[in-house]
């Protein structure tokens, strides 16, 4: 069996308080989602629910976009771009420019009268990711007194304990607030409410807050429950709104009842039930667990965090990163919530950088980069649900605007699944986010080998989406297919004549998409036999779209034309999606030595400026096999992208969940791919990671996968067939190894490569020859 003694680094923790909100730590339910600050004389809990957004759904899509797009593709071809630009700011975008945002709910305050921060002593704060629990503690005199919060999932609701260990010592006052569109109302001595709207046509809300006292009394004062003389105190909070439930005040109100009924002790064992599957499912170590180590854990976490941002080495914050990371999208995407936006679900302002929506030219795919390999996969099933909800919208998007059959959307979506394009010209003109979606559908499949999920989710939102893209092809006279007008995100090109443009025609990313959601899509019409014709009509299309081109530089070029850039060191990488997270151009040498010299060519001038885009090209040096390269970014995450409390953010200070969730993806890329048709252990294994362990990774074709490694070797790993397939297998370093069942040597590896029947079900050891 593979040994996974190692105990990984699971616990943020800090020795005082959050001064500001990027220092706060997140609980999450998948739906209701909080930061505690851990403030001694008032602490501030921030709210959040998954379906708090302002406005309702509106239909923008724009009628004069069908007739503007002809006139727009021959200024293109004529190059007026300034023309081009003004028309389609005019002729195709939305109707209304904006979505709307997603909000805070508001804010759980706890007063604590005579608690000084000058005078507590012993103080600690930490957020343990095997458990979900934030805590905190402090000494006051001879009383030492602790806070317990966390989110249930089991009991939807969020749950603050305080206690004190001397009796008769807790006292404190609790109420709710929200600066805009609520009011609150006592219910009793013991129970408040805060009910509200985000704005005029936002969602309608419902917040309840109880206390349940032991020992001492609770009693009301002005809008806010006040309890004395109490040995503990268990605060219960529900939420509930209007876009899921018509009588959601009701809802709450019995959410209340039944979480407020039960023990303490029991939420907090049906919490720890519920999360800790989900964590457990993955185990990571990357320290050797030496004495230096252990020193290093023992830091508060921004101590470390500084350390790493002065130049100094931190590995197990590496690995802390990730464990947080799996934290984050555990704690925002539950089966039956909204899909993680731009920030999972932890938002503080009503007016949120970029809405705190959905971004999808690159953002919310990379949420759900991890889902997959980090075995997490029914976490992925909110952002099918995103697609669903985008179809019918998306349909009358593809009609009206386009004149096209199938669905689409364009670089933002929001809780009602708008597609139509938003904000201007230049980053919203861009039709391809559905068919990038569907990516995550197929995914799915390769992962499970679930041919009803196939058949019954996937394929026909790829049909669609396929559909879409046929139609909006050009042919010209010679029969070659393009793509346009439309942008590569979010970046600019300069003509010779000076004029500098971002809408174009037959960007790299687009034609990467196409060529690969048209493969995706007759792979999956043969499985399922369906739609022959259609089948031929994907493959063509698919052959007559612009081969990759090869620049000036070495470079793959970005646009069709071997334009000058006007920012060679852009943060989106976007024409190399086709190394990840699709594969297409890692197939020819050519393409393979362009992507690495145009990823050469972007950090040169300065690019990797973002958190997302670091997490981004950590995920490409993996591809690429060039592991520190790839850690060398990592690093520079923690260094320049990252606040106190790990969470990710984009200059200056905003935070975006993405840059979390792609690091995740990016570490499990150096450590197992297989995007190639087989499964390739340690692929991309960094020097500096010279010894770790790595338990349930999962590959595509149906295996779980553990490793373990020495000296910057493989030691032995471990396959659990999930679905029968046939298993490939690629050794690290060309090593010879051993594969057995049951006991018994069933085949080896022969030049590094071996290929061996499974049976659902069966593990299979590897060891090193």
């Amino acid at each position: 069996m593979l040994s996974t003694e190692r105990k990984q680094e699971t616990v943020l923790h800090y020795l005082k308080p959050a001064a500001k909100w990027l220092q706060a730590l997140p609980v999450g339910s998948g739906r209701i989602g909080a930061m505690v600050h851990g403030e001694i004389n008032r602490e501030v809990i921030q709210l959040n629910e998954d379906t708090v957004w302002a406005r309702g759904p509106v239909n923008r899509n724009n009628p004069d976009s069908l007739a503007a797009m002809e006139e727009i593709r021959r200024l293109l071809s004529e190059g007026r771009l300034e023309e081009a630009h003004d028309l389609a700011d005019m002729g195709m975008m939305g109707v209304s420019r904006r979505q709307p945002p997603y909000q805070t709910l508001g804010e759980l305050n706890l007063f604590f009268p005579g608690h000084r921060g000058s005078d507590a002593a012993e103080y600690r704060r930490e957020l343990d990711l095997e458990t979900g629990i934030v805590k905190i503690s402090y000494r006051l005199g001879d009383t030492v007194y602790t806070r317990e919060i966390f989110a249930s999932a089991a009991d939807q609701a969020l749950i603050v304990r305080l206690t004190a260990d001397r009796p008769n010592r807790l006292r404190f006052g609790a109420n709710l607030s929200r600066k805009f569109d609520s009011v609150t109302e006592m219910k009793g001595t013991d129970t408040v409410s805060l009910d509200g709207q985000c704005g005029a046509w936002g969602t309608r809300f419902h917040v309840m807050l109880k206390a349940i006292a032991e020992g001492g009394t609770s009693r009301s004062l002005g809008d806010h429950i006040v309890v004395e003389g109490a040995d503990a105190a268990t605060l219960v909070l529900t939420v509930s709104t209007d876009f899921r439930y018509p009588d959601y005040r009701e809802r709450c109100r019995e959410e209340l009842i039944q979480a407020a009924g039960i023990p303490y002790a029991r939420l907090r064992e049906r919490h720890t039930d519920e999360y800790r599957p989900w964590f457990d499912r993955m185990r990571l170590s990357l320290s050797a667990g030496t004495e230096a180590d252990d020193e290093l854990r023992r830091l508060p976490t921004d101590e470390r965090l500084a350390r790493v941002k002065n130049g100094e080495a931190d590995i197990g914050l590496i690995e802390l990163y990730f464990h947080f990371g799996r934290y984050l999208l555990i704690a925002s995407s539950r089966p039956g919530t909204i899909a993680a936006n731009l920030q999972g679900i932890w938002n503080d302002s009503y007016v949120p950088s970029w809405d705190s929506k959905y971004t999808i030219n690159i953002n919310i795919q990379m949420n759900y980069w991890p889902a997959e390999v980090c075995n997490l996969a029914e976490l992925h099933v909110p952002l099918f649900d995103r697609l669903n909800a985008m179809l019918p919208n998306g349909r009358e998007t593809a009609r009206i605007q386009y004149g096209a059959r199938g669905f689409m959307c364009h670089h933002n979506t929001d809780l009602w699944g708008d597609t139509a394009p938003t904000d201007f010209a230049r980053a919203g003109l861009w039709q391809m986010g559905a068919a990038w979606l569907c990516y995550h559908l197929w995914e799915h499949y390769l992962y499970s080998q679930d041919r009803a999920f196939l058949a019954e989710r996937a394929y026909p939102l790829m049909k669609e989406a396929g559909l879409f893209v046929l139609d909006f092809l050009l042919e010209d006279d010679e029969g070659r297919l393009h793509i346009g007008p439309t942008v590569s995100p979010e970046n600019s090109y300069r003509l010779p004549n000076g004029q500098v443009g971002r809408i174009c025609m037959d960007p790299a990313m687009d034609v990467q998409i196409a060529r690969g959601l048209f493969e995706r899509c007759a792979a999956a019409a043969d499985i399922l036999q369906a739609d022959e014709e259609l089948r031929s009509e994907w493959r063509a299309a698919g052959g007559k779209l612009p081969e990759p081109k090869i620049g000036r530089f070495g470079q793959l070029q970005e646009w069709d034309e071997d334009y000058e850039e006007a920012d060679p060191g852009h943060r989106h990488v976007s024409h190399l999606f086709g190394v990840f997270p699709d594969h297409q151009l890692l197939r020819d040498e050519r393409w393979s030595r362009a992507a690495r010299s145009s990823l050469e060519r972007r950090l040169e001038y300065g690019g990797g400026g973002t958190g997302w885009s670091l997490a981004w090209i950590v995920s490409l040096w993996a591809r690429l096999l060039e592991g520190d390269k790839a850690n060398e970014m990592l690093e520079k995450l923690l260094r320049v992208s990252t606040a106190d409390n790990l969470l990710d953010l984009h200059p200056p200070q905003i935070f975006q969940i993405d840059g979390n969730l792609g690091a995740v993806a990016g570490i499990a890329e150096l450590l197992l791919q297989s995007h190639e048709g087989a499964v390739r252990l340690l692929p991309a294994l960094p020097s500096s990671w010279p010894e770790g362990h790595a338990k349930g990774l999962r590959a595509r074709g149906g295996f779980e996968v553990s490793l373990q490694w020495q000296a910057g070797s493989l030691k032995q790993a471990e396959i659990v067939s999930q679905s029968g397939s046939v298993c490939k297998l690629i050794a690290p370093a060309r090593l010879e190894l051993e594969i057995r069942h049951g006991g018994i040597a069933i085949a080896s590896t022969v030049s590094g490569e071996a290929e061996f029947p499974t049976v659902p079900g069966a593990v299979y050891e590897i060891s090193v020859r």
